[in-house]
């Protein structure tokens, strides 16, 4: 027969059901803490990971903007609608074949994929057509920076032989003048102009187009945690991304081997101007036509000689052939090629393959109004 509950039976058993009451609080509070975090000990590969997202943060930021701004030409709806039509425009060519998008094609990332370029009168350019693609976010325009923004290459690009082949801007602007519906365009796009058809307007409008040409990318995403263009760069982790582990050894590889050194920056470089060949003459390796002088041409000083304005690696996965000259048409071969020039290093098969790899992840998003035809007037 069991016995009543007593204060005496109780005292006897409290020890049993105190450590019962402490093992369940226990398992309560365990159950009610956060998992464990990954291990981030030195030289943990969680640690390694995290360094190397630091540092890209700190050597490529700020992040990729929506539209690249500018100080001296605000960009407005009517300006891109405008430049867009423009971009597509060949009857102001001397020839009436030549227009922008011949040279960079939207369905071939903005690059024509050719040595060099074919303008004006089938007239071979002297240099290679590297892709507008984000361009309106570089220290200048063209290999050897003699257009100081893109407004004033396209501006430019009308009264020279190699492009649209007119004489002189007049003879531009009256053939524009003469395309009916132009006008009520450039009216709306420059409202506080007497006299908005200006080859300097065509320039304007046409930059602002170029300005929406921002291509976000799976580096972006790593970049700042799986947010968009314009939006506010997350910390800590990377977040979503779609980088493979192929793709982020090659950024390891790519920051180890010293390629930041001219290309840095939300651009991933186009913000410098540097020697091609500084250990070994470029010539050696490229298999060029010709050996170009670069920037020494636009200043005549000899410290420029050989010296190219520092391309985006952005979308170069999709905008072969490379180099100024359009020399290699490989991708691999052109960065074991710059290791050998500029660093002095012989980079190894797999190093090459790594930093390959990273460089797909730059490839980016075109954005979708550039793929849908305007309709001209």
């Amino acid at each position: 027969m069991k016995k009543p509950y007593s204060p005496e039976t109780l005292a006897g058993q409290r020890g049993p059901i105190l450590v019962l009451v402490i093992l369940a609080a226990s398992a309560f509070m365990a159950a009610l803490a956060p998992a464990a975090p990954a291990n981030t000990q030195p030289g943990s590969t969680a640690a390694q990971g995290a360094d190397v997202l630091s540092q890209a943060r700190q050597v490529f930021g700020p992040p990729l903007p929506q539209v690249i701004s500018s100080p001296t030409n605000p960009v407005t709806s009517e300006k891109v609608r405008l430049g867009k039509m423009l971009f597509y425009e060949t009857r102001i060519a001397t020839d009436g074949v030549v227009s922008c998008a011949k040279c960079h094609p939207f369905e071939r990332y903005a690059a024509d994929h050719l040595k060099t370029s074919i303008g004006n009168d089938c007239k071979k350019t002297p240099r290679n057509a590297p892709t507008i693609l984000n361009a309106a976010g570089h220290i200048s325009s063209h290999w050897s920076g003699n257009r100081k923004d893109v407004e004033d290459q396209a501006s430019q690009a009308l009264a020279r032989p190699g492009p649209f082949g007119a004489a002189t801007y007049q003879q531009a602007e009256s053939a524009l003048a003469a395309i009916s519906g132009y006008l009520p365009l450039f009216q709306a796009a420059f409202p506080g102009d007497k006299d908005p058809i200006t080859a300097q307007n065509f320039g304007a409008a046409v930059g602002a187009f170029e300005r929406t040409l921002v291509t976000p990318s799976p580096f972006d995403e790593y970049l700042t945690g799986g947010k968009k263009p314009g939006q506010a760069q997350q910390g800590g982790n990377a977040g979503q991304h779609r980088m493979s582990q192929n793709q982020l050894d090659g950024l390891k590889t790519f920051l180890e081997t010293g390629c930041t050194g001219c290309h840095n920056g939300t651009y991933i470089g186009g913000q410098m101007y540097q020697r091609f060949g500084m250990v070994e003459p470029y010539w050696h390796y490229t298999n060029g036509e010709s050996t170009d002088v670069g920037r020494y041409d636009v200043t005549k000083q000899e410290s420029d000689r050989y010296v190219f304005k520092v391309p985006s690696l952005r979308n170069v996965e999709k905008t072969a052939p490379y180099f100024h000259d359009g020399s290699v048409a490989n991708l691999t071969d052109a960065v074991w090629i710059m290791g050998k020039v500029q660093l002095g290093k012989d980079l190894a098969e797999p190093e090459k393959q790594k930093i390959a790899a990273f460089l797909a992840s730059l490839t980016g998003a075109l954005p979708d109004d550039a793929l849908k035809l305007p309709i001209l007037p």
